[in-house]
């Protein structure tokens, strides 16, 4: 797996389990879903993205999104 793929499924991760949350325990869970959209915009527009320099310390090979 590189990074690019492990980005995407762990901003869908925290989707998921932000709707989940939201839904079961209290609605203020939501906003972890907007912060995970939030910062998948801002990663798009800057380059910077803070999942992947962790998954790259982590030892991932790089991918052509997070280069």
């Amino acid at each position: 797996m590189n990074i690019d793929k492990a980005v995407l499924a762990f901003a869908g991760c925290v989707v998921l389990l932000g709707l989940v949350l939201g839904w079961l325990v209290n609605p203020y869970w939501y906003l972890l879903t907007a912060f995970a959209g939030l910062n998948m915009i801002q990663s798009s527009f800057t380059g910077f993205c803070p999942a992947a320099i962790v998954f790259r310390k982590l030892g991932l090979r790089g991918g052509n999104a997070f280069s």
